[in-house]
């Protein structure tokens, strides 16, 4: 197989992978449809709040695996299957057909979730140390600030800061990697506008665990 054919193949499974709704998924096995509940979204906040902790868990598990293999698998499965083009490019690749599966499902009429958590796989499989550090920034803000989505935003523009001081500073490096982090980040912005705009009127509830069904 040409490399070009391993590319699109690639990031056409990454899509179809990150594209099965398993918040959709995991509320309609327990007689909910996540997509009028809570927030709407079909991502682990609104299962967590509005059908368990347990599911909500689960959920963000599933989604962050779907963001994680196909960087990881695919990568390896192409190198197999005869792929000599550069392996980092199929990687960036793959993480963001997995990204826009989720964001843009082709099983729910291409109305998905905000990538948080299957943006956080992919980059793991990218940059594992760029992980780490949104972690920490997502843990400090949301244990100080109580906001799911505050924290997730944080987190994302610290990991595409972070890329372009680690990255294009070391002699050779390629700049594709931040520019793609620095993609990311930008779309987990937008697909957090309306968080954003609760925010900015002090409307946006802070997270809790001790009761579900507010909305994100």
């Amino acid at each position: 197989m040409t490399d070009t054919l391993l590319f699109g193949g690639a990031t056409l499974a990454s899509y179809v992978l990150g594209s099965i709704p398993f918040g959709y998924i995991v509320a309609k096995a327990n007689g909910v449809d996540i997509r009028s509940v809570g927030s709407g979204n079909i991502g682990a906040t609104n299962v967590f709040r509005s059908i368990s902790k347990g599911w909500g868990l689960f959920t963000f598990a599933c989604d962050f695996l779907k963001g994680l293999l196909p960087v990881i698998l695919f990568s390896i499965l192409a190198a197999r299957l005869g792929f000599t083009g550069p392996t980092d490019g199929l990687k960036l690749l793959c993480a963001v057909g997995a990204i826009a599966g989720h964001n843009w499902p082709v099983f729910l009429h291409f109305k998905g979730g905000k990538g948080v958590a299957t943006s956080a796989g992919a980059v793991l499989g990218i940059a594992p140390a760029a992980v780490g550090i949104g972690l920490l920034i997502w843990v400090a803000a949301f244990l100080v600030l109580r906001y799911v989505s505050l924290a997730s935003m944080l987190a994302a523009l610290t990991i595409a800061a972070g890329a372009w001081i680690m990255g294009p500073v070391r002699s050779g490096s390629s700049m594709l990697s931040p520019i793609v982090l620095s993609l990311m980040a930008v779309t987990i912005v937008v697909r957090h506008r309306a968080n954003i705009q609760r925010l900015l009127s002090g409307t946006e509830n802070r997270f809790s665990f001790r009761k579900k069904g507010k909305p994100e």
